[in-house]
């Protein structure tokens, strides 16, 4: 009893100091929040006549699919038209490859140290001024459909609790065995049906509301696919690992196009690649035809989302709404769907870092390749440039009108103010420790942690496109100068003792708040199947990592 007296007095001390430390990092970023707030507000606010814009966001969707070789794998009409018609960015990333931080980062125009959203639990506040809130104080009228997902407070327990435990010492698969269904037949074309749902209700609204209105709109349709599918084998904390399609999609994707990737072994695997293989369950045996059916039916639901991007350029385009209509397709972060060994998100490897940015609209010749870095931030000031809003504040983006400029059939890449590089960064779950991405001309710079406990990565992406070979190593002087630079932007060995001081304090409130039902709910969340085998092993890792004072 006295030493159970004596244990949760030690870990009521642990969350006092973790919370002090915590509240004082907190001060700046919410005196940040309420600036842009209050210049916002206390603005005299100016009804605008500026053109209508639509924005619609997949959840997954690998960036690459818009252009190049793998464009020729699975038929995208609706996302071929909008390269047609308009511009296609050759190089757009997300900035947290991860479903809620990367919306974040696009609905704030921030980098998301600069917001906290570090994991898919925590986001922004219920009250930040995205770039909706501010075009609706000009006289917008706004819309959404589907999913946003910026906010705090959502996505599974199991989810949360996997980020805040990720620098425990323990190994454990979080995530079910990808794999493959088909369903349906040649005439099966709605799988996802809550995004068909919410795509039918957008195109309504265009044909019989926007069409009546007497103000410009912004409408915002979030789309889940191509977002692998839960996997209820998992328990009931399944994730999403299954890969679903009908034979009718299934059909457009070119088999003899596909590309096995090429693995590393084990061996030669980064440490972080090799915790995000195992944890992601992908470290078993698979079969060539495995690999190929899983990218087959990925490549089938992408098809399957581009239809539904096709319904709201009709419906543009019959109620004559598209002439007056800037029309942008992008997605929260891409899917590995099994390069790397793994599937999912969460690296920095193209697949899942790089996303499709597309734009039609008034002005907007067609045909434009522009080869410029870009991120997801660069939408906020882009939405409120279309709308003539002034911009009040710091962001991290630019606009991207001024890139938008040339004549059909050009690969564009302009002078401007802007930036030479983009930066992404991941703090959640499937990922031991906090990664930051720098990418400039043929250079991706990854760094780890404390950029000394974790081995940096150096990717030259003209050379090694698959990015296979670390050049680190041999190419030093570009690692160090790529490092300075990154450290320009932020100090990233702060921000991850201030993710690490944040996961801790999060986990030991949760875990206090469960009493005596702690054991059980920890050991049925979605690494059940591992914990079960010697969960008081594990318990007692959980234990020795809260007594640690090494990331305080």
């Amino acid at each position: 009893m006295e030493r159970s007296v004596g244990s949760n007095r030690s870990i009521v001390t642990a969350v006092i100091r973790l919370w002090i430390v915590f509240t004082l990092h907190r001060a700046e970023s919410r005196r940040c929040d309420s600036g842009i707030n209050q210049r916002y507000a206390q603005e005299q606010q100016v009804q605008v006549s500026g053109p209508n814009i639509v924005l619609v966001t997949c959840d997954s969707l690998d960036g690459r699919l818009t252009f190049g070789s793998q464009n020729q794998t699975v038929k995208l009409p609706n996302i071929n038209f909008m390269k047609d018609n308009g511009a296609v960015f050759l190089n757009a990333y997300s900035n947290s490859p991860i479903c809620c931080p990367s919306r974040a980062a696009l609905w704030s125009g921030l980098f998301v140290h600069l917001t906290e959203s570090w994991n898919n639990y925590k986001c922004l506040n219920h009250d930040y001024p995205t770039w909706m809130k501010i075009l609706q104080n000009y006289g917008y009228y706004t819309k959404v459909y589907g999913k946003t997902d910026y906010t705090s407070g959502h996505h599974s327990v199991s989810n949360r609790v996997e980020a805040w435990t990720r620098d425990v010492k323990f190994l454990l698969r979080q995530e079910g065995r990808p794999t493959t269904v088909l369903i349906g037949n040649e005439s099966t074309v709605r799988i996802m049906d809550r995004d068909w749902q919410n795509t039918d209700k957008a195109t309504e609204w265009i044909r019989y509301k926007a069409t009546q209105l007497g103000q410009p709109f912004i409408l915002s349709l979030g789309l889940n696919l191509p977002h692998p599918y839960p996997t209820p084998s998992m328990g009931e904390a399944y994730g999403g690992s299954t890969f679903k399609t009908s034979p009718y999609w299934l059909k457009k994707v070119k088999y003899q196009f596909i590309k096995i990737p090429k693995w590393l072994s084990f061996s030669e695997m980064h440490p972080v690649d090799f915790y995000s293989s195992y944890t992601k369950n992908c470290t078993g045996n698979f079969t060539n035809q495995e690999i190929q059916d899983i990218r087959a039916f990925y490549y089938a639901m992408c098809a399957e989302t581009d239809l539904m991007l096709g319904e709201i350029l009709t419906a543009l385009r019959d109620t004559g709404l598209q002439n007056n209509t800037y029309i942008i397709f992008t997605s929260d972060h891409g899917e590995l769907a099994m390069e790397h060994r793994q599937f999912y998100k969460m690296s920095m490897y193209e697949g899942s870092s790089h996303v499709p940015l597309l734009m039609i609209g008034p002005g907007i010749s067609g045909g434009q390749r522009i080869s410029n870095l870009v991120s997801l931030v660069d939408i906020y000031p882009t939405f409120l440039d279309i709308a003539g809003i002034p911009l009040r504040g710091n962001v991290s983006g630019y606009s991207l009108l001024p890139l938008l400029l040339r004549g059909f059939g050009e690969e564009i890449s302009l002078k401007d103010p802007r930036r030479d590089w983009i930066f992404s960064e991941f703090h959640g779950c499937n990922v031991n420790a906090s990664t930051y991405m720098i990418r400039t001309g043929r250079w991706k710079y990854v760094a780890y942690a404390d950029g000394i406990s974790v081995p940096p990565q150096l990717f030259d992406l003209s050379a090694d496109p698959d990015e296979l070979i670390n050049v680190a190593t041999k190419y030093s002087e570009v690692t160090n100068t790529l490092d300075k630079k990154l450290r320009s932007i932020l100090n990233y060995p702060e921000v991850s003792k201030s993710v690490h001081q944040y996961n801790k304090l999060q986990f030991v409130k949760w875990k206090e708040s469960l009493g005596k039902n702690y054991t059980d709910i920890i050991a049925n969340l979605r690494w059940h199947q591992d914990w079960q085998k010697d969960p008081v092993v594990y318990q007692n890792a959980v234990k020795r990592w809260i007594y640690s004072t090494t990331d305080v």
